[in-house]
Parts: C-alpha cells; sequence; structure tokens
C-alpha cells in the first residue's frame, strides 16, 4: 500500500509539469497571434512624418490669404484705394497690430502700391495694375469653367448618402470646389433640372438636393487611374482592381509586416462612394473593414472634386455625417500617409490642410487648370522680390526721363527754327520797304544796281547775324 502511494505521488508531479508547461506557452502564443493579426491590418496610431514641400506651400499660403484681406478691403473702398491711417484700423480685425498693416504692404510693392495723394496730400494704398489684372484674369478663368464647376457639384451632392447637404457647408468651401460667390443663385436656381433648393422644417436650414443621381457620374477619379494604369501596364487584375496610389513622405519607416498590411489592405473589396449600401448588414468584421476602406476612397473622391487637389480637414468635417465618415479624422488620415498629407503649417498648428499626395509633384500640381495657375499667379506676384520692383520703377522713371529730355530738345529746336524763320521774315520785309522807298534814275549803270544788291546782301547777313548772336 505504501508502495502504491508512493508511486501515484510521482505519477501526480509527472503529470503536473507538462500541466504547468502547457500554462506557460499559451502567452506567448497569444502574444505571437496577437503581433501577426496588428501586422496583417494598418496600424492606427501611426507617427507623423513631415513632409517640407507641402508645409512650404502652406507657408506661402499663409501670406497669400493675408493679401488677399487686404485686397477685399481696398475693392470695396470707393476708387479702390484708402488712406494708411484707416487702413491701420481695418487691419487690426485681421490681428495685426498698430502699424503692423503699413510694414506689411510694403513688403509685397508688385501687389500694393503706396502714393501721395495729389490734393490731400496724404499717404494712400491701391493695387497695382499687375494685381488687378490677376484678379480680372482669376474671373475669367472662374465662369469660363463653371459648367465643371456644376458637374462637380452634383457629384458632391451625389456622394452625400442622401443626395443633399447644407447650403451654409457648401459656401464655406466654395472656392475650393470653383464656385462663384452667388452660386446660389448663378448655379443652384439657375439650373433647376439639376439642384432643389428647400428649407428643412425641423431646423429650418436651407439644404441643396440632387434632382436625380446620374449614373454616369458615378465614377470615382481613383477607379479612371486604375483603369489607365491597367491598359498601359498590364498586371493581375486582382491587385489592380482596388488599389490607390500610395506615395510615402521621405523619412517614413516601412518595415516588413507594415508592407504585408498594406498589401492586404490593397487586395481588401469595398463599396463605392456612389453606392447606396443602406440595405447592407454592417454588423460584420468584414463589412466594417469595407466601409473603412470606402471612407478613404470617399475622402479620396472629395478632394479629387477640388480645384486645387487640397481642403481643410474643419471643412471635410461638416460633410463627416452625410458622407458616413469617422469621427476622429485626423487620426483617420494618419493611418493612410501614403496617400493623404495633414499640413499644420500656416496658421500656428490651428488650420489643418489635406493635400492628395499623387496629385502633387515637388509643391506643384500635376495637372494644372486655369483657375489653379490664375490664383497661383497671385503666389507669384507675393513671392516677387521687392528691389525688382525698384528696378522697374527706376527704369520706368528713367524711360520718362529720357523722353522728357527728347520732348524738351524738340521743343528748343522748334524755339529756334521759329526765332531764325521770325528774323529772316523781319529782313525780308525791311528790304522790301527798302527797294520801295528807292527811287531808281535812269542815268544808274549796271555796275551800281549790282553794287546795291551786294550792299543789301550784307546787310540781310549783318542783321541775322545781330538777331542769331
Amino acid at each position: 500500500m505504501q508502495i502504491f502511494l508512493t508511486i501515484s505521488t510521482k505519477l501526480l508531479q509527472s503529470k503536473s509539469k507538462p500541466f504547468n508547461s502547457l500554462t506557460w506557452i499559451p502567452p506567448l502564443f497569444l502574444q505571437f497571434t496577437k503581433q501577426m493579426s496588428q501586422t496583417t491590418s494598418i496600424p492606427r496610431n501611426q507617427q507623423r512624418v513631415r513632409d517640407h514641400g507641402y508645409d512650404d506651400y502652406m507657408e506661402v499660403g499663409k501670406k497669400i490669404r493675408k493679401v488677399m484681406k487686404f485686397q477685399d478691403q481696398l475693392l470695396t473702398q470707393p476708387n479702390s484705394m484708402i488712406p494708411i491711417s484707416r487702413l491701420d484700423m481695418l487691419a487690426r480685425r485681421f490681428g495685426f497690430k498698430q502699424y503692423e498693416a503699413g510694414k506689411f504692404i510694403l513688403k509685397f510693392p508688385h501687389v500694393f502700391e503706396v502714393f501721395e495723394h495729389p490734393v490731400q496730400r496724404i499717404l494712400y494704398c491701391r493695387l497695382t495694375r499687375k494685381a488687378l489684372l490677376q484678379i480680372e484674369q482669376e474671373k475669367i478663368a472662374l465662369f469660363a469653367q463653371l459648367p465643371e464647376a456644376v458637374t462637380r457639384l452634383r457629384k458632391l451632392l451625389m456622394l452625400s448618402k442622401t443626395g443633399r447637404l447644407r447650403l451654409e457647408h457648401v459656401r464655406i468651401a466654395r472656392k475650393e470646389f470653383g464656385l462663384p460667390d452667388d452660386f446660389e443663385f448663378s448655379v443652384v436656381l439657375k439650373y433647376p433640372m439639376y439642384f432643389r433648393l428647400f428649407d428643412a422644417k425641423e431646423t429650418r436650414n436651407k439644404y441643396i438636393e440632387v434632382v436625380e443621381k446620374d449614373q454616369m457620374l458615378a465614377v470615382c477619379a481613383v477607379e479612371r487611374v486604375r483603369e489607365k494604369e491597367y491598359r498601359e501596364k498590364g498586371g493581375e487584375e486582382e491587385n489592380v482592381r482596388f488599389y490607390f496610389r500610395v506615395n510615402f513622405p521621405p523619412g517614413f519607416k516601412i518595415g516588413k509586416y507594415y508592407k504585408i498590411a498594406v498589401w492586404k489592405w490593397q487586395r481588401l473589396p469595398y463599396w463605392s462612394p456612389y453606392e447606396d449600401i443602406s440595405g447592407y448588414d454592417l454588423r460584420s468584421l468584414e463589412a466594417q473593414k469595407r466601409m473603412e476602406k470606402r471612407a478613404v476612397a470617399t475622402i479620396h473622391e472629395l478632394l479629387s472634386l477640388t480645384v486645387e487637389k487640397k481642403i481643410t480637414l474643419e471643412r471635410i468635417a461638416h460633410f463627416r455625417l452625410a458622407m458616413d465618415l469617422p469621427k476622429k479624422l485626423k487620426d483617420f488620415l494618419l493611418q493612410h500617409q501614403g496617400i493623404f498629407y495633414i499640413s499644420t503649417r500656416g496658421n500656428q498648428g490651428k488650420l489643418h490642410t489635406v493635400f492628395l499626395r499623387e496629385a502633387y509633384r515637388k509643391g506643384e500640381l500635376i495637372e494644372p487648370n486655369d483657375l489653379y495657375l490664375a490664383r497661383r499667379r497671385l503666389a507669384e506676384l507675393v513671392l516677387m522680390s521687392p528691389r525688382k520692383a525698384n528696378m522697374d520703377k527706376e527704369l520706368v522713371n528713367y524711360r520718362r526721363r529720357g523722353d522728357d529730355d527728347e520732348i524738351a530738345d524738340v521743343r528748343r529746336d522748334n524755339t529756334e527754327n521759329e526765332g531764325d524763320h521770325s528774323t529772316v521774315q523781319e529782313t525780308v520785309s525791311q528790304d522790301e520797304e527798302r527797294e520801295e522807298s528807292v527811287d531808281y534814275d535812269d542815268d544808274c549803270s549796271s555796275d551800281s544796281k549790282y553794287t546795291d544788291e551786294e550792299d543789301s546782301g550784307d546787310d540781310v547777313t549783318d542783321d541775322l547775324g545781330k538777331e542769331t548772336s
């Protein structure tokens, strides 16, 4: 009996050892499986990597926004000019301190011109000819692309799940979509076959609604890019069908498992942003992944509809509920830094601007349009050196001085010619009077007549010499 008990205890001890080892193995296994599950999907908390090309673009945009505020103030004034003292008072609304407005406009002599009023004898400010020409070119380009703006507004309304958007939200983002300031009358009410304007009973807010969804317009820009690349380069259809162009910023660390996660995400199917998904069951994990990729496609299409392929994050947030976008937009976009770039430059970190990376190269739009080029003309005037403006003024003044010298020489020659002509007339009249007063005798010989004529000629030359001297 004692021998049986000892054997049984040894057996229990031997069985307990593998049990303890089994209890120690699952944490490693769970940790390994957890690590693999994280690498097969794109990590959510991504470290933000700056791209200085886009940040420098926004630094220029910061100056342009301030310049445009001064332009709007000048254009609302009579004769489009304003005294410097009054401009300094109005500039305080823009955040300028006292005497900062004058220093600011002197930095951009190609846009603003400071001159002395001929009557009041005080300093005034007005826009230069180059700035007025740029404003006129932008207006011409804006109205020339108005049919395209109508199509963009139709597609923007089709992106919403109800086919309608608040008028105020569209008005705030009108410049990004190439719409005029009076688009409510010149676009919405002018095309009743496309748009309907109504007031909501619950909130009493004005809404724009698309009359009918055109399936010819329900094609995303990324789908056209995929079709073009597939026709030119070829490849497997499965790799291109749901593919997005990815261009990571310089310095972005891409690990092995991150590449696998991006590769799997690129092959993940999703619903089109223009497709109605109200009849689908969205409770499964696969449906949630598809909805996340659909949100990426929606923001991609929203940026493709803009003129400059960029828009602020705050204006995207206005369409969040209407387009089923996630709540934390910034974290969501940082998850896809190869497709979008968020710049915090331009307004001391308070403004977040989202760029479509595939549309830009070296800080310039790859496929520019006329409206974009007209707006970039203002950036060229802002960045132009003040020394060139001073040189232009010197050249103009030199040209005016040269013209004045030429005019003075011409006037001097004319006065001298007129003086010579008058002296000649006086001498001729004196000769005529002298000839009339002289009585010729019959006894005068031909020599005497010759000597009289010679003497009269000498008298004329003497008189001319005296007059000219």
